[in-house]
């Protein structure tokens, strides 16, 4: 008798927990129930809602997304650093032959070319006329064109 009374008690504590945690107004269990399942079903569309707003801000911004691009003019040539989000194949012998039409030789490189693409390279300038901003648009243009080519 003890036990029926106190598994009873417990069964009608979690009840009004579960009333609490929905902001239900029920009495009964049943209807405390079924407030229940309905605060379920409302917050799972929430989720799927965000979810659709994560994917949406996600893809929007990975159209968006820029490659940062920076070159420093050493001693004797260039310190090139490209980070890019979105990374597509090809991109790194894209900018390889920008290098090699500016007469640019890679003299030293860091890469890395999983979901994103990251480079690091010091090239060594083979003419006078060059300057940092005419190595970062032929950076910037080979990124573009590798880009384009992948749409």
């Amino acid at each position: 008798m003890a036990s029926r009374e106190h598994k009873r008690a417990a069964l009608n504590e979690k009840l009004q927990q579960l009333r609490a945690a929905t902001n239900s107004n029920a009495l009964n269990k049943a209807s405390i129930i079924v407030d229940a399942s309905k605060y379920i079903n409302e917050l799972k569309q929430k989720v799927e809602r965000l979810n659709q707003d994560i994917g949406t801000s996600q893809s929007s911004k990975a159209q968006n997304s820029l490659p940062a691009v920076t070159v420093e003019t050493l001693e004797r040539g260039f310190l090139i650093n490209v980070f890019s989000e979105k990374n597509c194949p090809g991109l790194l012998v894209s900018i390889l032959e920008a290098f090699e039409e500016l007469g640019l030789e890679v003299l030293d490189a860091r890469v890395s070319c999983s979901d994103i693409f990251q480079l690091q390279a010091v090239g060594g300038e083979n003419r006078d006329s060059l300057d940092a901003q005419v190595v970062k648009q032929a950076v910037l243009e080979a990124i573009k064109s590798c880009n384009e080519e992948q749409e």
